[in-house]
């Protein structure tokens, strides 16, 4: 499988992480929205690296993957866990609320 053949494969990939990276520069107030534009964003470099993998005949690209899967499952439990509690005590999730959470410096 060489990269004529992977290159529609390919273009699909750049428009999903495009696609990701406008839902978060476009989407600034929805703090859900930049959470699954981030996902989308992931999901298009797992798909990148396992169409390299099949591309080379390597299987480190899908293990690869595979621990990206790992990192994006950890990444939106621990965020909208987060979200939920801060939630239930603000009773809002606007990204100007959470400006409060920086600190002093």
């Amino acid at each position: 499988m060489g990269l004529l053949v992977t290159s529609p494969y390919l273009t699909t990939v750049i428009l999903l992480f495009m696609l990701g990276v406008l839902g978060i520069v476009l989407n600034r107030k929805n703090i859900l929205l930049m959470l699954m534009s981030i996902e989308l964003m992931l999901l298009a470099v797992n798909l990148h690296l396992v169409l390299r993998s099949v591309a080379l005949d390597d299987i480190s690209g899908q293990v690869m993957a595979l621990f990206v899967l790992t990192v994006a499952a950890a990444e939106s439990a621990i965020g909208l866990a987060i979200l939920v509690v801060y939630f239930r005590i603000r009773s809002s999730i606007a990204v100007e609320s959470l400006q409060l959470l920086k600190g002093l410096f």
